[in-house]
Protein backbone atom coordinates (compact mmCIF):
# COMPACT_ATOMS: atom_id res chain seq x y z
CA UNK A 1 0.00 0.00 0.00
CA UNK A 2 1.41 3.36 -1.06
CA UNK A 3 -1.00 5.60 0.88
CA UNK A 4 0.09 7.41 4.04
CA UNK A 5 -1.83 9.62 6.42
CA UNK A 6 -1.28 11.87 9.42
CA UNK A 7 -3.59 13.54 11.91
CA UNK A 8 -2.49 15.79 14.76
CA UNK A 9 -4.77 16.96 17.56
CA UNK A 10 -3.91 20.35 19.07
CA UNK A 11 -1.72 21.13 16.06
CA UNK A 12 1.17 23.50 16.76
CA UNK A 13 0.41 22.99 20.48
CA UNK A 14 -2.86 24.93 20.28
CA UNK A 15 -5.85 23.14 21.91
CA UNK A 16 -8.72 22.67 19.46
CA UNK A 17 -6.64 22.96 16.31
CA UNK A 18 -6.30 19.97 14.00
CA UNK A 19 -4.15 18.77 11.09
CA UNK A 20 -5.48 16.06 8.76
CA UNK A 21 -3.57 14.87 5.69
CA UNK A 22 -3.55 11.99 3.23
CA UNK A 23 -0.77 11.27 0.75
CA UNK A 24 -1.54 8.82 -2.07
CA UNK A 25 1.71 7.47 -3.46
CA UNK A 26 2.61 6.07 -6.86
CA UNK A 27 5.79 4.49 -8.29
CA UNK A 28 6.79 3.59 -4.76
CA UNK A 29 5.97 4.71 -1.22
CA UNK A 30 8.97 6.93 -0.44
CA UNK A 31 7.32 10.25 -1.35
CA UNK A 32 4.06 9.56 0.50
CA UNK A 33 5.81 8.40 3.66
CA UNK A 34 8.33 11.25 3.62
CA UNK A 35 5.54 13.81 3.25
CA UNK A 36 3.58 12.14 6.04
CA UNK A 37 6.57 12.41 8.36
CA UNK A 38 7.68 15.94 7.46
CA UNK A 39 4.97 18.18 6.03
CA UNK A 40 3.35 18.96 9.38
CA UNK A 41 6.64 20.30 10.75
CA UNK A 42 7.27 22.33 7.60
CA UNK A 43 3.79 23.85 7.80
CA UNK A 44 4.11 24.61 11.52
CA UNK A 45 7.41 26.41 10.91
CA UNK A 46 5.93 28.42 8.05
CA UNK A 47 2.97 29.47 10.22
CA UNK A 48 5.28 30.52 13.05
CA UNK A 49 7.54 32.52 10.73
CA UNK A 50 4.67 34.27 8.91
CA UNK A 51 1.95 34.91 11.52
CA UNK A 52 0.26 37.73 9.56
CA UNK A 53 0.31 36.10 6.12
CA UNK A 54 -2.86 34.64 4.60
CA UNK A 55 -2.87 31.03 5.77
CA UNK A 56 -3.70 29.82 2.26
CA UNK A 57 -0.49 31.42 1.03
CA UNK A 58 1.41 29.88 3.93
CA UNK A 59 0.05 26.45 2.98
CA UNK A 60 1.10 27.02 -0.63
CA UNK A 61 4.62 27.87 0.52
CA UNK A 62 4.68 24.78 2.77
CA UNK A 63 3.73 22.55 -0.16
CA UNK A 64 6.47 24.04 -2.35
CA UNK A 65 9.09 23.74 0.38
CA UNK A 66 8.02 20.16 1.01
CA UNK A 67 8.43 19.46 -2.70
CA UNK A 68 11.88 21.05 -2.75
CA UNK A 69 13.10 19.07 0.25
CA UNK A 70 11.51 15.89 -1.06
CA UNK A 71 13.55 16.23 -4.26
CA UNK A 72 16.79 16.27 -2.27
CA UNK A 73 15.75 13.33 -0.10
CA UNK A 74 14.49 11.34 -3.09
CA UNK A 75 17.80 11.73 -4.90
CA UNK A 76 19.70 10.66 -1.80
CA UNK A 77 17.48 7.58 -1.48
CA UNK A 78 17.43 6.77 -5.19
CA UNK A 79 13.63 7.07 -5.18
CA UNK A 80 11.51 8.21 -8.12
CA UNK A 81 8.09 8.13 -6.53
CA UNK A 82 5.47 10.82 -6.14
CA UNK A 83 2.20 11.36 -4.31
CA UNK A 84 -0.99 13.32 -4.39
CA UNK A 85 -1.70 15.25 -1.20
CA UNK A 86 -4.71 16.69 0.58
CA UNK A 87 -4.31 18.64 3.80
CA UNK A 88 -7.06 20.12 5.94
CA UNK A 89 -6.19 22.42 8.83
CA UNK A 90 -8.61 23.60 11.50
CA UNK A 91 -7.40 26.81 13.14
CA UNK A 92 -8.71 28.96 15.96
CA UNK A 93 -8.73 32.62 14.96
CA UNK A 94 -10.08 35.88 16.42
CA UNK A 95 -13.80 36.30 15.85
CA UNK A 96 -16.52 38.70 16.92
CA UNK A 97 -16.84 39.92 20.51
CA UNK A 98 -13.39 38.59 21.44
CA UNK A 99 -14.58 35.04 20.79
CA UNK A 100 -12.58 32.53 18.82
CA UNK A 101 -13.87 31.18 15.54
CA UNK A 102 -12.83 28.00 13.77
CA UNK A 103 -11.57 28.29 10.22
CA UNK A 104 -11.02 25.29 7.96
CA UNK A 105 -8.17 25.65 5.48
CA UNK A 106 -7.56 23.05 2.79
CA UNK A 107 -4.83 22.54 0.20
CA UNK A 108 -4.39 19.78 -2.37
CA UNK A 109 -2.40 18.57 -5.33
CA UNK A 110 -3.72 15.71 -7.44
CA UNK A 111 -7.08 14.01 -7.03
CA UNK A 112 -7.38 13.37 -3.29
CA UNK A 113 -10.32 15.35 -1.87
CA UNK A 114 -11.65 17.00 1.24
CA UNK A 115 -15.45 17.25 1.44
CA UNK A 116 -17.37 19.14 4.13
CA UNK A 117 -20.86 18.17 5.27
CA UNK A 118 -22.84 21.34 6.00
CA UNK A 119 -26.48 20.82 6.88
CA UNK A 120 -26.43 17.45 5.15
CA UNK A 121 -25.05 18.86 1.90
CA UNK A 122 -21.63 18.05 0.45
CA UNK A 123 -19.23 20.95 -0.15
CA UNK A 124 -16.06 20.05 -2.03
CA UNK A 125 -13.07 22.02 -0.74
CA UNK A 126 -10.48 20.71 -3.20
CA UNK A 127 -9.83 20.58 -6.95
CA UNK A 128 -9.10 17.45 -8.96
CA UNK A 129 -5.86 17.96 -10.87
CA UNK A 130 -6.26 15.38 -13.65
CA UNK A 131 -5.37 15.00 -17.29
CA UNK A 132 -9.07 15.24 -18.12
CA UNK A 133 -9.23 18.84 -16.84
CA UNK A 134 -9.11 21.41 -19.66
CA UNK A 135 -7.37 24.08 -17.59
CA UNK A 136 -4.65 21.71 -16.46
CA UNK A 137 -4.25 20.40 -20.01
CA UNK A 138 -3.81 23.97 -21.27
CA UNK A 139 -1.23 24.75 -18.57
CA UNK A 140 0.82 21.65 -19.39
CA UNK A 141 0.76 22.04 -23.17
CA UNK A 142 1.77 25.70 -22.87
CA UNK A 143 4.85 24.55 -20.94
CA UNK A 144 5.79 22.10 -23.69
CA UNK A 145 4.28 18.92 -22.27
CA UNK A 146 1.58 16.76 -23.79
CA UNK A 147 -1.33 14.56 -22.74
CA UNK A 148 -1.68 11.04 -24.12
CA UNK A 149 -4.74 9.07 -23.01
CA UNK A 150 -5.28 11.80 -20.38
CA UNK A 151 -1.82 11.13 -18.89
CA UNK A 152 0.97 13.69 -18.63
CA UNK A 153 3.57 12.75 -21.26
CA UNK A 154 1.67 9.47 -21.51
CA UNK A 155 2.71 8.46 -17.99
CA UNK A 156 0.99 10.20 -15.06
CA UNK A 157 -2.78 10.50 -14.55
CA UNK A 158 -2.55 13.47 -12.16
CA UNK A 159 -1.29 16.88 -13.25
CA UNK A 160 -0.06 18.12 -9.86
CA UNK A 161 1.77 16.17 -7.19
CA UNK A 162 4.66 16.13 -4.75
CA UNK A 163 7.67 14.30 -6.13
CA UNK A 164 7.57 12.95 -9.71
CA UNK A 165 10.67 15.00 -10.49
CA UNK A 166 11.18 13.48 -13.95
CA UNK A 167 8.12 15.49 -15.07
CA UNK A 168 8.28 18.34 -12.55
CA UNK A 169 8.33 20.98 -15.31
CA UNK A 170 4.70 20.04 -15.93
CA UNK A 171 3.49 18.21 -12.81
CA UNK A 172 3.90 21.03 -10.31
CA UNK A 173 3.55 20.99 -6.53
CA UNK A 174 1.55 24.22 -6.32
CA UNK A 175 -1.69 23.44 -4.45
CA UNK A 176 -5.28 24.55 -4.83
CA UNK A 177 -6.32 26.21 -1.56
CA UNK A 178 -9.58 27.16 0.15
CA UNK A 179 -10.76 28.58 3.45
CA UNK A 180 -14.17 28.47 5.09
CA UNK A 181 -15.44 29.62 8.48
CA UNK A 182 -16.97 26.70 10.33
CA UNK A 183 -20.48 27.07 11.73
CA UNK A 184 -23.01 25.08 13.75
CA UNK A 185 -24.36 23.43 10.57
CA UNK A 186 -21.02 21.76 9.86
CA UNK A 187 -21.21 18.11 10.91
CA UNK A 188 -18.08 16.39 9.63
CA UNK A 189 -15.26 16.42 7.13
CA UNK A 190 -14.31 13.56 4.79
CA UNK A 191 -10.67 13.45 3.71
CA UNK A 192 -9.90 10.66 1.24
CA UNK A 193 -7.82 9.64 -1.76
CA UNK A 194 -9.14 8.85 -5.22
CA UNK A 195 -9.71 5.18 -4.42
CA UNK A 196 -12.93 6.41 -2.79
CA UNK A 197 -13.88 9.28 -5.09
CA UNK A 198 -13.46 7.24 -8.28
CA UNK A 199 -16.52 5.18 -7.30
CA UNK A 200 -18.49 7.34 -4.82
CA UNK A 201 -19.87 10.84 -5.36
CA UNK A 202 -19.33 13.58 -2.79
CA UNK A 203 -23.01 13.61 -1.79
CA UNK A 204 -23.31 9.83 -1.61
CA UNK A 205 -20.30 9.75 0.71
CA UNK A 206 -21.85 12.42 2.93
CA UNK A 207 -25.19 10.58 3.00
CA UNK A 208 -23.51 7.34 4.03
CA UNK A 209 -21.37 8.90 6.76
CA UNK A 210 -24.43 10.74 8.12
CA UNK A 211 -25.90 7.38 9.14
CA UNK A 212 -23.21 6.85 11.80
CA UNK A 213 -22.37 8.70 14.98
CA UNK A 214 -18.99 7.02 15.41
CA UNK A 215 -16.30 8.35 13.05
CA UNK A 216 -14.36 5.08 12.93
CA UNK A 217 -17.47 3.08 12.08
CA UNK A 218 -18.39 5.61 9.41
CA UNK A 219 -14.93 5.39 7.83
CA UNK A 220 -15.00 1.58 7.80
CA UNK A 221 -18.42 1.49 6.16
CA UNK A 222 -17.37 4.08 3.59
CA UNK A 223 -14.35 1.95 2.71
CA UNK A 224 -16.55 -1.13 2.43
CA UNK A 225 -18.95 0.78 0.18
CA UNK A 226 -16.04 1.70 -2.11
CA UNK A 227 -14.94 -1.93 -2.33
CA UNK A 228 -18.47 -3.07 -3.11
CA UNK A 229 -18.51 -0.53 -5.94
CA UNK A 230 -15.36 -2.11 -7.38
CA UNK A 231 -12.73 0.38 -6.31
CA UNK A 232 -9.44 -1.06 -7.56
CA UNK A 233 -7.09 1.53 -6.02
CA UNK A 234 -5.63 1.85 -2.55
CA UNK A 235 -8.18 3.70 -0.42
CA UNK A 236 -7.58 5.82 2.67
CA UNK A 237 -10.37 7.70 4.44
CA UNK A 238 -10.51 10.06 7.42
CA UNK A 239 -13.74 11.23 9.03
CA UNK A 240 -13.35 14.35 11.17
CA UNK A 241 -16.32 15.07 13.43
CA UNK A 242 -16.73 18.84 13.75
CA UNK A 243 -17.82 19.19 17.34
CA UNK A 244 -16.39 22.00 19.48
CA UNK A 245 -13.14 20.11 19.48
CA UNK A 246 -11.78 18.46 16.31
CA UNK A 247 -11.85 14.67 16.62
Amino acid sequence: MEDAHMFIHDFDQVPGQGYFAIFDGHAGKFAAEWCRDNMSDILAKELQEHPTMDVREVMKNAFLKTDDQLEIESKNAGARSGCTAVLSLIRLEPGKDDRKKRVLYTANVGDARSVLCRGGKAIRLTYDHKGTDQFETKRITEKGGFLLNNRVNGVLAVTRSLGDFSVKDFVVGTPFTTSIDLCDEDEFLIVACDGLWDVVSDQDAVDLVSQYTDAQEAAQNLLQHALENFSTDNTSVMIVKLSKRAE
